[in-house]
This record gives structure tokens, C-alpha cells and sequence, in this order.
């Protein structure tokens, strides 16, 4: 065998040096992915700068819920009894002439990276609820990748036909255009086009607002439906919990909007029975 060129032979002890030499005890610190969106990158620096460190070990609890069906996508399905809404509704609550059916509806909600919306904003989580002879079904998908986002929007995208009717809580403004964006960068048309769309928060606000001290879905669901949510994760701090467990962290609060989800899905089918069900229509 020829000797080795005396460069070569440089490479080889420079990198036995690397791996024969400890290393200085330096903290564990995750380096921000180039595919995060420049928000998030921001968010991950100015923490690890507050919090004066170079960042924590992973966590040992990692467990998402629900079967892992593509690589970092994660699906869940619960079914609850749950005063059903009338067979064929009248959505004159919410100026829609013609009744739906209880069967063509789907209650849907996302958390997502922040809530200004834009380019920069994705959904880790996408949430919807039907009915299946008069119980509803509960199916989430989140992801714990990037790369998982195409395929959860294709699932997604798989729960609607054309006789579906979305159910939302402010949808219309923000969950309906954000996901839009989503299918339009990942070059995929958007089930949601032509499809009716019933958003709740909008007749609650004709009959409530300056009744109540505010529309918001956690009043609208304690004043119409009673729900008190006991060690409930708001909606605001998800997206810090998500990228927590992106980091390397504990999947605790990861599993809370997880739960926070499915509740806002129960409220959004109790709200919309409550509100078919009232006698004024006209507000």
C-alpha cells in the first residue's frame, strides 16, 4: 500500500486529535433550524439570552399523543357523548338560509405559531369534530417536524367534501386565510375554497356584545354551555409550548394543547346547538 500524501495525513491526526481530546464542559444548547421562520428564530435567541445560559438538556419526556402515521406527524381520535344539535339545523343564527345538516358539519381549530397570521405563521396542530350517529369524533394531527406540514395538510384536506360545513370560532378571519397560505406554499389547492362556512363568533356577537364583558370562545362556552376548563394551557402560550418540544424539551405542555384543543372543538358543536336552538333568530 502507497504511503498517504502528507496532507492527508494531516486530516487524519488533526481529526484523531478532535476525537481523543475532551472536550471543555460546555451546557447543552440546540442551534436554531435553518427551516424555522425568522420569527421563530428570533424567539429562540432572545430566550436563550434572557435566560442568561446556553439552553437545558433534552427532556426524557417526549411522548406526543396519539400513532405517529408519517414521520413527525402524530394523529389523535377520541369520541365523546355530546348533546348532539338537531339532525338538519337552522342556521338562520348565523344568516345562513337554507338548514344544514348535522351530518355535513365540521367543527375545525388550529394552533399555530403566533397569531399575527402571514407567511411567517403555520399550524403545528390542525383540530376537527363531527358527528357520527350522534357522537362527536375528535381527530387531531401535529406535527413535530417541519418537514411533517405538507403531509398533515393533505390529511386535512382528505376530512372535507364538497357538501362540508365549516364551523369555526372567528375561522373566517383567521384559521380559514392562514391555512389558505399554508396550501398555497405548499403548492396544494385548498379544500376550503366554495365550502360553507358557519363562524360562530359573529352571532355571538350580535346577541352579547356589551352584555358581556367579551366574546371571547372561553365566555361564550362558560355563559352558554357552563364548561369551567380547570388547568387549561391558553391558546397564547401554544406556540411556546411547540417550540419548546421542537428545542429538545418536555412534551407536558405539548400534550395541554392537545387537550385545549379538543375542548375548543366540544364548545365550538355545544355553542352552535345552543345557538340553533334559540327562538330570537333575527340579531
Amino acid at each position: 500500500m502507497s504511503p498517504l500524501p502528507n496532507h492527508l495525513r494531516e486530516l487524519r491526526r488533526e481529526a484523531g486529535a478532535r476525537h481523543t481530546t475532551a472536550p471543555a464542559s460546555i451546557p447543552w444548547a440546540p442551534m436554531p433550524s435553518p427551516s424555522l421562520p425568522a420569527h421563530l428564530q428570533r424567539l429562540l435567541q432572545l430566550r436563550t439570552h434572557r435566560s442568561g445560559t446556553l439552553g437545558t438538556p433534552p427532556s426524557t419526556d417526549r411522548e406526543v399523543p396519539g400513532e405517529e402515521i408519517a414521520p413527525g406527524l402524530h394523529y389523535t381520535e377520541a369520541w365523546m357523548d355530546w348533546p348532539p344539535p338537531a339532525a338538519s339545523i337552522d342556521a338562520r343564527f348565523a344568516r345562513v338560509g337554507e338548514p344544514v345538516a348535522r351530518a355535513h358539519l365540521l367543527h375545525f381549530d388550529t394552533e399555530t405559531t403566533g397569531l399575527a397570521g402571514g407567511t411567517g405563521t403555520r399550524a403545528f396542530m390542525i383540530g376537527a369534530a363531527d358527528w357520527i350517529d350522534s357522537r362527536l369524533r375528535v381527530r387531531q394531527l401535529t406535527i413535530t417536524s417541519m418537514a411533517a406540514e405538507t403531509t398533515m395538510l393533505r390529511m386535512f384536506a382528505g376530512w372535507l367534501h364538497t357538501q362540508s360545513v365549516l364551523v369555526s370560532y372567528n375561522g373566517k378571519s383567521y384559521d380559514a386565510p392562514l391555512l389558505a397560505t399554508r396550501y398555497r406554499l405548499a403548492r396544494l389547492p385548498n379544500p376550503l375554497i366554495g365550502l360553507r362556512h358557519l363562524d360562530l363568533l359573529h352571532p355571538v356577537r350580535r346577541h352579547w356584545k356589551g352584555v358581556w364583558a367579551n366574546c371571547r370562545l372561553a365566555t361564550a362556552e362558560h355563559r352558554l354551555l357552563g364548561v369551567v376548563r380547570e388547568d387549561d394551557l391558553p391558546g397564547a402560550q401554544a406556540p411556546a409550548a411547540w417550540l419548546h418540544y421542537l428545542r429538545g424539551g418536555s412534551a407536558a405542555n405539548l400534550r395541554r394543547v392537545l387537550q385545549h384543543n379538543a375542548q375548543d372543538l366540544k364548545s365550538l358543536a355545544g355553542i352552535l346547538a345552543c345557538l340553533a336552538g334559540m327562538d330570537d333568530r333575527a340579531g
